[in-house]
Formats: structure tokens, C-alpha cells, sequence
């Protein structure tokens, strides 16, 4: 690749201590903003998901929203789909996350209730590719470890230390709980290094 001797001035100068030790390459109209990390947590369940959407800081991380998605017993699988999903979406479009966690698979012994985790699972995370998120997944036993210290925590136990952590003037509920414990758990896992990333999905 030839040089033209412009280029080469250009390129002495900038090699002999110019005011300008660095030039971009290409250069556009566009300015390069870094967004804040902000994760949503979510916890899918048919009858009541819960979710959590936080920013890692100091001293402790801000939590900006958390709930569950609530559906009666008496509907059918279709509406509490469409209401997960809908409510998902507000959040999004709302607090903008940049990176979403859910609870990953466990093996559940009836085969009805693994099909409907799946479906719930999928109303969720079609609401989180739709935003064009990084999608993680962490398995249970993986957050009640990093948050309480034992992998087989009763969620009272994570909901308590889940306030503490997240300085809440009481306990989140059980389900939202879990969605600020997997936001948590990822935050904590970017902040160290890890051996074991977590998985994306």
C-alpha cells in the first residue's frame, strides 16, 4: 500500500510529539456516547414472573424498577403469555436496559410443567431480543450462591439479603426477589473476573 508524502508528514508529526497524538481513522458526524449498564432481571413463571431492573454503582447498585406479573388461575396459558410479554415491553421501552438475565433451565420432573416454563421463557426473551439486548441465562442454585452464600437458600433468605444489598426499605416479594438476585449475580460476575462467564443466549 503506497503512502503519499502528505501522509508521511502527517504521520512523522503525530510520531515526533504533535499536539494531536491521535487521529481517527475514519471520522463521521456521529460522537460515540457510552450508555450506562443497566440490567433487567427476570424470573418467568406463568402465574407470577417477576422482574428487576437495576444499575451497578456505588456504594450500592440503584434499583429502577421491580414487580410481578401477575395472572389469575382462571386464565388460559395464551392471556398470561400475551400479559408477560406486554408488560415486558413497557418495562423495556421504559427503563432501557442494555443486558437482560433470566433464571436458567432446571429439570423438572413433570413434563407439563417443563412446557409451560418453556413458553413463558420464550414470551420473555422475545421481548428482550426485540430491544436488541445481550441475553444471559444463570442457574438457580449459581444465584442463591453469589447472593447468599449457599445454593440451596430458601427465598426468604435471598428476598432479605436482596434488600440488604440493594439498601430496599423491606424485602422485595418473593418473585421480584429472584429477578434482582440474577441482575445482581450478572453485575457481580462483570465486576471480577470469572473463570465461567455467563452463558448468552
Amino acid at each position: 500500500m503506497g503512502v503519499t508524502p502528505q501522509q508521511f508528514k502527517q504521520m512523522k508529526s503525530r510520531v515526533s510529539g504533535g499536539r494531536r497524538a491521535v487521529t481517527p481513522v475514519f471520522t463521521t458526524g456521529l460522537r460515540t456516547t457510552h450508555r450506562r449498564q443497566v440490567i433487567l432481571g427476570i424470573d418467568p413463571s406463568l402465574r407470577g414472573t417477576g422482574f428487576g431492573v437495576i444499575c451497578p454503582g456505588k456504594p450500592h447498585p440503584q434499583t429502577l424498577a421491580q414487580g410481578t406479573i401477575v395472572c389469575p388461575a382462571g386464565w388460559e396459558h395464551s392471556r398470561c403469555l400475551v400479559r408477560i410479554a406486554r408488560t415486558l415491553r413497557d418495562v423495556v421501552e421504559r427503563y432501557r436496559p442494555t443486558v437482560c438475565v433470566v433464571e436458567g433451565l432446571f429439570y423438572a420432573q413433570n413434563l407439563r410443567t417443563a412446557l409451560v416454563m418453556g413458553e413463558v421463557r420464550g414470551a420473555a426473551l422475545v421481548a428482550a431480543a426485540e430491544a436488541g439486548m445481550e441475553i444471559y441465562e444463570i442457574a438457580p442454585r449459581k444465584v442463591k450462591q453469589a447472593i447468599v452464600g449457599y445454593g440451596a437458600a430458601q427465598k426468604m433468605a435471598v428476598a432479605k439479603m436482596v434488600q440488604r444489598l440493594l439498601n430496599l426499605p423491606e424485602p422485595p416479594e418473593p418473585d421480584a426477589a429472584d429477578a434482582l438476585a440474577l441482575a445482581l449475580t450478572h453485575a457481580q460476575e462483570n465486576g471480577r473476573y470469572t473463570v465461567t462467564a455467563p452463558k448468552r443466549i
